[in-house]
């Protein structure tokens, strides 16, 4: 989904390249994570690398295999591309690598988190955190002069990913907020996610930057907001945390935790958001033609 909008923000002014497992046009180039290969040809002459490759985190239980996936998508894909450019001895100006706000922990707290916070300690905390040293070898290795890291939150695209998952039960009227509904939902809509990279490209930025909205909103104001532009009250109770543990197990913890998270630092130099509010964002998704 994201690969998809921003590529179209950036083939206005790059020429894009795709790794794909299936490939069907002349920029898209074979990759097999599991059998550690890359076609030689996709890398020559390139300058930056995005690498946006893992898992889903919330298509099906998390099962030790489904863990284990879900993190070799994203650490084992990394290092990959790392040992291809080493061994083409190619460097690139700058290697910009995905990674999420799950960093700081799935908890709720009254802490507003900034790119200075401690990495949780939770699973995918360690995913993120596995993740990001992985896109830190790529400078320690002198493959890239520069690397950025982009730290993202649920990503809000009209009848994709997380919005679209949301929008189900509301729809059929049976849309409610989760545990106790307090838990914040750092979010993004996908227009200033891609902005957000494009951003980090024409300035190459080095470092870690979260890409969350600054409006901070919890899960139970989200749905009532998504229920008002749908046109659909939420008036049920809230679900309760052991249901949501005994639909989804272990991968419940990302519905019923979360915290704050602060985009100050990439405000701060002159990165401004389309959309500052949820209302904002759910109007341009659902109404506006």
């Amino acid at each position: 989904m994201l690969a998809r909008h921003l590529s179209e923000q950036l083939e206005k002014s790059h020429s894009l390249r795709f790794l794909t497992r299936k490939v069907t046009a002349k920029n898209e180039y074979l990759w097999d994570v599991k059998n550690k290969y890359i076609d030689p040809e996709a890398l020559k002459n390139v300058h930056i690398v995005i690498h946006l490759a893992g898992a889903s985190i919330a298509d099906k239980r998390w099962t030790q295999k489904r863990k284990d996936l879900i993190s070799s998508s994203r650490v084992a894909s990394s290092l990959l591309i790392l040992n291809a450019l080493k061994t083409q001895k190619i460097v690139l100006d700058q290697f910009i690598s995905a990674s999420a706000t799950g960093f700081y922990g799935t908890i709720n707290t009254e802490e507003v988190f900034n790119e200075e916070s401690e990495n949780g300690t939770d699973f995918l905390s360690k995913v993120c955190n596995d993740w990001e040293n992985a896109a830190h070898k790529f400078m320690q290795s002198r493959v890239a002069n520069s690397i950025t890291i982009i730290r993202i939150g649920i990503i809000l695209a009209k009848n994709e990913g997380a919005l679209k998952k949301i929008c189900q039960p509301i729809k059929l009227g049976i849309g409610a907020g989760i545990g106790s509904g307090k838990q914040y939902m750092p979010w993004i809509h996908i227009k200033d996610l891609s902005k957000v990279f494009e951003y980090t490209i024409k300035n190459n930025l080095n470092g870690v930057y979260n890409a969350v909205s600054t409006q901070h909103i919890n899960n139970i104001d989200l749905t009532k907001e998504i229920g008002n532009v749908l046109n659909h009250k939420i008036f049920l109770p809230n679900i309760p945390k052991f249901v949501m543990k005994v639909l989804f197990g272990k991968m419940s913890s990302i519905l019923i935790y979360g915290s704050r998270v602060s985009s100050k630092k990439i405000t701060d130099l002159g990165f401004t958001f389309e959309f500052n509010t949820i209302k904002e964002a759910l109007d341009d998704l659902f109404i506006k033609k």
